[in-house]
């Protein structure tokens, strides 16, 4: 270092600290980060891909780094030990051990693994899919045999640069999280977990009315401790569900969440870990809060989002309502708060757990296992459009990280298809399905006043000189 460098850095911050530069990214001009959200897979679709899809692959192929977010469990079920969970994320999603290789000749580097699937097949699922994905050369984050490894960023390797990545979900089963050790007390396997509490906003009338009922139950049904929580802070909590008054609701009803704070403090320090040691940082956020039907994300998640940006993150990608919500530049930062999916092939997942015929109330054998996954979609929650329909998001920036321009390609995963097999499968949408998917991305990301133009079927956004 010479005088006059040094003299400048002793002025910009105080020995000892890090220089604000690490703030930045130190990548080449025109680096390129492609996002997509869910992938629900269930075996090999490389090679068909390759040949009826080859500009999909292309834009996946061409980037930097390639992000994804893994839902479900690879596993061998002649070889694997385990057993499915008890508690599972809505079904129990199985792929073949193929997948893990297949998702990286796709073009795919980098991979979360926290969500609501992460232990559908216990903690044994988790660690068998962790290393088909290590032994793919997949580098993926968000799950460990601690709560301080699934925190942990990971590191990807690239010829531009090295990127961190931390990985977290909102939505997960109790049984998922992962703890840290206490004394003779070992660590619990399982993932990175931001804890959120709801709370149900509705009028103060009904508040009243839901305390009367609250009030009414039997004698010793209710903990002292819940009602004196209720009497500080002024809401009431019945059969486990917490409300609040909001005095401008009328008669409807919204929701607001908390975070806890321990795992929101654990989660941003982790991130500035990660962007202190690399070139590029990644946040990867799983959530279904408020619902899946719900086009706007919860309240907590923009304040999570935002905050991670403030740490040192270069894009914050959410995922996990299984449809596209909306768009914000923050900071010429992107923030994607659903990339909705990218595969949605739970019509062709097999086998089946007894578990799931349950659920449903059918008869196992009374029908073929694509008859039942058919019947569960039209009778169930993903019958609609909406669920198989998104984009594939090229996100470029500058030297330093600053966002120069995001090209959305809309893709539809056959949706209407005579083959009930192709369904979930994606492809590039053209025509009146893409001018469909973006204007609603249009609509959507207009509340954070971002603005897409739709220009041959491609949605961009230019941020910035």
């Amino acid at each position: 270092m010479n005088e006059k460098n040094g003299a400048a850095e002793t002025a910009s911050h105080e020995a000892g600290t890090l220089a604000p530069s690490w703030m930045d990214a130190n990548v080449p001009e025109g680096f390129t980060l492609t996002a997509v959200g869910d992938l629900i897979i269930t075996d090999a679709i490389y090679p068909r891909l390759r040949r009826q899809s080859p500009e999909l692959i292309a834009l996946l192929k061409q980037a930097d780094v390639t992000f994804g977010n893994f839902e479900g469990t690879a596993i061998d079920l002649r070889k694997f030990g385990g057993h499915p969970s008890a508690l599972a994320g809505g079904s129990w999603l199985i792929s073949t051990p193929a997948v893990a290789q297949d998702i990286k000749d796709m073009g795919f580097n980098l991979m979360s693994r926290a969500n609501n699937h992460t232990t559908d097949w216990g903690v044994e699922g988790m660690r068998y899919t962790d290393a088909l994905f290590d032994q793919a050369g997949m580098v993926h984050a968000g799950t460990g045999e601690t709560l301080a490894q699934a925190r942990a960023p990971r590191f990807l390797s690239t010829p531009a640069g090295r990127v961190a990545m931390v990985a977290l979900a909102s939505r997960f089963e109790a049984n998922a999280r992962a703890i840290d050790p206490l004394g003779q007390i070992p660590g619990r396997p399982g993932l990175n977990a931001l804890r959120a509490t709801r709370y149900v906003l509705v009028s103060p009338e009904r508040l009243r009315m839901l305390a009367g009922i609250r009030d009414a139950l039997p004698r010793g049904m209710m903990r002292k401790s819940i009602l004196a929580a209720d009497a500080k802070n002024d809401t009431v909590t019945l059969f486990d569900v917490k409300y609040r008054a909001q005095a401008d609701i009328g008669d409807g009803v919204d929701f607001t969440f908390t975070m806890d704070e321990r795992d929101r403090r654990g989660i941003i320090h982790n991130l500035r870990q990660g962007k202190q040691s690399a070139d590029f940082a990644i946040v990867s956020m799983h959530t279904h809060e408020p619902g899946n039907y719900c086009e706007a994300p919860p309240d907590f998640m923009p304040v999570i989002a935002r905050e991670a940006i403030d740490n040192g993150a270069d894009a914050f990608l959410g995922h996990g309502p299984h449809q596209l919500r909306g768009i914000e530049i923050y900071k010429g930062k992107p923030i994607y708060y659903s990339l909705g999916n990218f595969f949605f092939m739970e019509n062709q997942q097999q086998p089946i757990t007894r578990d799931e015929y349950e659920k449903d109330k059918v008869e196992p054998m009374s029908m073929t296992e694509s008859e039942f996954m058919e019947h569960r979609r039209v009778h169930g929650v993903f019958k609609e459009q909406i669920w198989y329909e998104s984009v594939v998001a090229v996100n470029r920036y500058d030297s330093r990280g600053k966002l120069r321009q995001i090209a959305l390609h809309p893709i539809e995963m056959h949706w209407q298809d005579e083959r009930d097999a192709d369904r979930g499968i994606p492809r590039l949408a053209h025509g009146a399905d893409a001018q469909r998917i973006l204007q609603r991305l249009q609509r959507l990301s207009a509340a954070y006043g971002t603005e897409i133009d739709i220009v041959d079927g491609v949605g961009q956004i230019r941020v910035g000189g």
